[in-house]
């Protein structure tokens, strides 16, 4: 009796392997894979350098593994089983990460671009394209507000509008749809003598200042057949209150948004 079990047992582990051979066969060896590529570029105007990685690993370009002032970086790289790389930006010196991106199998070649200096982050900063002048001596300008209401807080959460007038006075323009996360619309006039322009900041559709009983006025300069991204930013006092807003930076300085 014993020696017909044994057979039937030896059989029955047999059938067991060869199954489990079966179904592991069919279980691909390789991970899908797909080739994928981050193309990124910045600018760092924070007195520390910063940082990039992807998926833990910083990004090493020779000797150099953190930047200022200028980032220019591709990277190549490749998705296993459609998993999404995970691209984080950190401060060097500090370690806290200022910004984080998903990359997906969705978009294999992807872009990164910002803008970066203290307490201020402009993401997408390639997406808009400075204005296009149409005519011969004009000035353009684009406007975004990243930090509105970071010490006005006014309350107001709409557009902005800005009524922009000489020194002497003349209105040569209403530039519209001022926001935090995107470019306003583009406005464009003549430029001319002193070259210094003053705008007024009031709510949309409006001349009603954004700031209850307080006219904001940034100045800026014009320059003709020039077209400007201006980065607007609320700037405090020494007692943290809400001083004035800049004006002074343009991201054109720092992109060349010809060969995007």
């Amino acid at each position: 009796m014993k020696t017909k079990i044994v057979p039937i047992l030896l059989f029955s582990i047999v059938l067991l392997l060869c199954q489990a051979c079966i179904n592991e066969d069919m279980v691909p060896y390789y991970e899908e894979q797909q080739p994928g590529k981050v193309v990124i570029q910045g600018y760092n105007a924070q007195k520390d350098s910063i940082q990039i990685a992807v998926d833990g690993k910083i990004l090493v370009e020779g000797k150099t593994n953190a930047y200022i002032k200028k980032v220019a970086k591709n990277y190549e790289f490749v998705f296993y089983s459609n998993k999404t790389k995970l691209v984080e930006i950190t401060n060097k010196v500090s370690k806290q990460l200022l910004q984080s991106y998903q990359l997906t199998t969705a978009k294999p070649i992807d872009t990164i671009s910002f803008y970066t200096k203290e307490d201020l982050w402009i993401n997408n900063v390639l997406a808009t394209k400075p204005g296009k002048i149409t005519q011969t001596g004009n000035a353009g300008f684009k406007f975004i507000f990243p930090t509105l209401n970071k010490y006005s807080a006014s309350g107001y959460t709409g557009k902005l509008d800005g009524i922009m007038r000489k020194v002497n006075g003349e209105v040569v323009g209403v530039v519209k749809n001022i926001g935090k996360d995107n470019f306003s619309d583009f406005i464009e006039f003549p430029s001319s003598l002193p070259p210094i322009i003053r705008m007024e900041l009031v709510k949309h559709n409006t001349t009603e200042s954004y700031i209850s009983g307080r006219q904001v006025i940034t100045v800026m300069l014009m320059l003709p057949n020039k077209s400007g991204l201006i980065v607007l930013d609320e700037r405090k006092d020494g007692n943290g209150k809400f001083q004035s807003v800049d004006a002074s930076l343009n991201l054109v300085d720092f992109f060349d948004f010809t060969a995007h």
